[in-house]
């Protein structure tokens, strides 16, 4: 069940990010949006909320499983950071950070390995 909760709280928090990233986007500084319009988009405040959530499921996890396990595994939000840049956001990604990707994965399934 932990393991489950910790996926959670991963995709909670690349979710919290991806908000983050169109409230950014969103953010139109040629049209007189300024820094302080962030607290009126819902992006930004949807990110946050999520972040609320993932960090209950995270102190969760961390009655379930040792830190030195549980907060590795959390690389995984990088790898699903990365890989959802490329289908939301169209980003365009070089070839090292796919390379550094497989290499958190490598590291992932070593840490899981019992």
């Amino acid at each position: 069940m932990a393991y489950i909760v910790l996926f959670l709280n991963i995709l909670l928090l690349v979710s919290g990010q991806l908000l983050w990233k169109e409230g950014m986007n969103r953010l139109d500084t040629a049209k007189g949006d300024t820094w302080v319009s962030l607290l009126w988009s819902p992006h930004i405040w949807s990110g946050l909320v999520l972040y609320g959530v993932a960090t209950v499921l995270w102190l969760y996890v961390l009655k379930k499983l040792p830190l030195s396990l549980a907060y590795p595994l959390q690389s995984m939000a990088y790898v699903i950071a990365l890989v959802a840049a490329v289908f939301i956001f169209h980003e365009s990604v070089p070839l090292q950070r796919w390379i550094g990707a497989a290499i958190i994965l490598v590291g992932v399934v070593v840490l899981a390995w019992k």
